[in-house]
């Protein structure tokens, strides 16, 4: 006869076995309008839909040719054999932003291949200004053509060349550079690649290897045509744009069915394709019998356990009783409780104890990423309060009623926690009046990498001298003086902490109510070795502000700080944009503008005419120091720029008005190898050399 307990275990199985196939056989496929109503996830972009897909979500709730790659840190679509990086997505212009791949780390793609577009799905966009730049490969000078201009010559192996692998002599040239470039030129390759404006402007007029590489990564919009008309007529509808699998012809998927247009099918000629109301009737009767048999299942599977887990009990406690009876041996060793056995493990902190956040990083503390995402509203565009290389800054509310600033970082990879890192290290070590504080961060392993600052509300210096708050005219000479000295005090106090910022512009210098400074954004930041003169690192930072000798050798000390630092006083004096294409070519990058108006006597023409400079002899007089000091600032030799620490001491002393010959320096400027002194409209005495 079959033991009863063998014939019971083998019964669950048997069942288990037969039960199974019949609830894989009931439950039917994802119904495509709930699959495909939800937007998607990929990498650092968040809220993609149609006609987009990749990684769990399927090609029917997008368009063939639409793919994206999300395994990397940035969004990746391939468009005719190149891959690109998908900066952004603007879904109601339809319109991306994309920058090729192959150029990300090196202008010497192997092999070279023009940015082409398969242009059934894409256009060059006619929204943004965007201009192709040429990428040129084994050049030479034309010897049958005539020699070309000096300035010319002077120009092309200073702005132009840049070395590349096995070419002898490449160069970079924007598109008002080439027409007039390719008589005196000829080169064995080239490619074109399409830049923002500012990029390519920034590069007519510097083109290192570096600027070229940060021109070609801030990528270009191209639009995209996917049924884009038949999709705003679905959604109109109520529906959700998709595709059907086999033929690729586009489909709306309705809450009742697949209809070829749209969800309002009567009336319009609309057939429809496939609905789904009958299956769901359908799959009614078999879903409730499979989920009855999973009952069953579970419940003898439960049984069977618990009838062994009562046999184990009961042997447990017949041991128990038998140990009880013995006599304890005299050599026996005790054993330690469950509750101090309990205490000897060490403690880890739990996924749940992660996630409501709490504990602390390098001092700060952390957040949780949900906490943050209810903070910011979901990370709703309209609380944005600016957009920078490393990461978008959101408003936020805690719940204990600060408000906050939330950076989230674009990319969570390798480089962005080496950043992210770094930043909460620096930021926690600090303590200044004009630094901005860090109230925490998430961990590491949080879905995004967040950093939490203290909100400062009166927007930044760039915003009141040319932004969106310029017209207020907020910001008088005095406001600007101590603009200032408070930003070099806070740059002085990082380098006697051995930090440089590395990314000094009056866009990361924030002003309160008070107009008092808060210097942020540290993410560039360098903690700099005591016993070395300086860091060589690839050059980071923003066109107009970066020093010209750190573009050459790679090396960064504190004097490159002094070098930016130096453009935003010409900011603070001029009320003008670091670069912008709209001047003159020779005047697009401000520094060099300010030299020339320097050194031909010109300061006049440089001077914001809001701050009284013709009409008032003290604004003059302290003006015209404080140029001098920028000058002295923008020095393309390290070792001729004074300190940062000598620069707040200076300008103190401007602030105090205290310009006796003995305590202000007036800087020789050679123009013409003869030393002249700066002059401009100036009617008060000037100190000796």
């Amino acid at each position: 006869m079959m033991n009863p307990k063998l014939s019971q275990e083998s019964f669950c199985w048997i069942l288990v076995i037969l039960v199974l196939p019949q609830i894989k056989d009931c439950i039917c496929q994802p119904d495509a309008y709930e699959t495909c109503s939800q937007p998607f996830r990929c990498a650092n972009l968040g809220d993609i839909k149609y006609p987009f897909y990749g990684q769990d979500r399927p090609v029917s709730c997008g368009y063939p040719g639409f793919e994206l790659d999300c395994q990397t840190g940035v969004p990746l679509i391939t468009i005719k054999s190149i891959s690109y990086r998908v900066l952004n997505i603007d879904n109601n212009t339809y319109n991306l932003k994309v920058a090729r791949e192959d150029l990300r780390n090196s202008i010497c793609p192997e092999p070279l291949r023009n940015t082409t577009l398969n242009l059934d799905l894409f256009s060059f966009s006619s929204n943004y200004n965007d201009q192709n730049i040429t990428l040129n490969y084994g050049c030479t000078m034309i010897g049958s053509q005539p020699p070309p201009p000096p300035q010319l010559q002077q120009q092309i192996p200073v702005y132009n060349n840049f070395s590349c692998g096995p070419y002898p002599w490449n160069m970079v040239w924007t598109t008002e550079q080439a027409v007039f470039l390719r008589s005196f030129i000829g080169c064995s390759s080239n490619i074109f690649v399409p830049v923002n404006q500012i990029a390519a402007s920034t590069l007519a007029a510097f083109s290192p290897i570096a600027a070229i590489l940060d021109a070609l990564a801030s990528g270009f919009w191209i639009q995209w045509s996917a049924n884009n008309s038949n999709c705003q007529r679905c959604e109109e509808s109520g529906g959700v744009c998709g595709s059907n699998q086999g033929s690729e012809s586009f489909a709306c998927y309705c809450s009742n069915g697949t209809y070829p247009l749209s969800c309002n099918s009567s009336g319009n000629g609309n057939g429809k394709v496939s609905g789904n109301s009958d299956t769901k009737l359908k799959i009614g009767p078999p879903l409730g019998g499979a989920a009855l048999a999973g009952i069953i299942v579970g419940w003898l599977i439960f049984h069977y356990k618990q009838k062994r887990k009562n046999r184990i009990t009961a042997k447990s406690a017949q041991n128990i009783s038998k140990e009880i009876s013995t006599p304890p041996s005299s050599k026996g060793l005790s054993t330690p409780s469950s509750t101090s056995f309990i205490k000897s493990i060490p403690s880890y902190p739990t996924s749940k104890s992660e996630a409501r956040g709490g504990s602390t990083y390098f001092g700060a503390y952390l957040f949780s990423y949900a906490e943050l995402e209810e903070a910011t509203d979901n990370f709703d565009p309209s609380r944005e309060l600016g957009d920078g290389g490393f990461g978008t800054v959101y408003y936020g509310k805690l719940p204990d009623g600060r408000a906050v600033a939330v950076k989230r970082l674009y990319e969570n990879n390798v480089k962005r926690v080496d950043q992210f890192m770094n930043e909460v290290e620096i930021l926690t070590k600090l303590r200044h009046q004009n630094l901005v504080v860090l109230y925490g961060c998430t961990s590491k392993r949080s879905r995004d990498l967040l950093l939490v600052y203290e909100y400062i509300p009166n927007g930044t210096v760039a915003d009141h001298l040319h932004g969106n708050r310029s017209k207020s005219g907020l910001l008088s000479w005095q406001i600007r003086l101590k603009i200032a000295i408070e930003t070099a005090d806070a740059l002085a106090y990082l380098h006697r902490s051995d930090i440089i910022h590395r990314d000094v512009k009056t866009n990361n210098v924030l002003l309160d109510n008070d107009f008092n400074v808060k210097v942020a954004d540290f993410g560039l930041s360098r903690l700099f070795p005591a016993d070395v003169t300086h860091v060589s690192t690839a050059p980071q930072g923003t066109p107009g502000y970066v020093d010209p000798e750190y573009y050459q050798c790679y090396q960064l000390n504190e004097k490159s700080d002094v070098y930016s630092f130096g453009v935003m006083l010409i900011e603070l004096i001029s009320s003008l944009q670091a670069v912008d294409t709209n001047r003159h070519r020779q005047d697009i990058n401000l520094a060099n503008m300010a030299i020339n108006k320097i050194q031909n006597c010109n300061l006049n023409e440089l001077v914001d005419t809001s701050l009284g400079f013709d009409t008032n002899s003290k604004v003059r007089r302290m003006v015209t120091v404080v140029s001098e000091l920028a000058f002295r600032c923008l020095q393309q030799e390290r070792d001729m720029r004074p300190s940062m620490g000598d620069v707040l001491e200076s300008l103190r002393r401007i602030q105090n008005e205290d310009l006796n010959v003995d305590r202000v320096e007036i800087v020789d400027i050679l123009v013409d190898d003869e030393t002249v002194l700066l002059k401009g409209d100036i009617h008060h005495p000037v100190s000796p050399d």
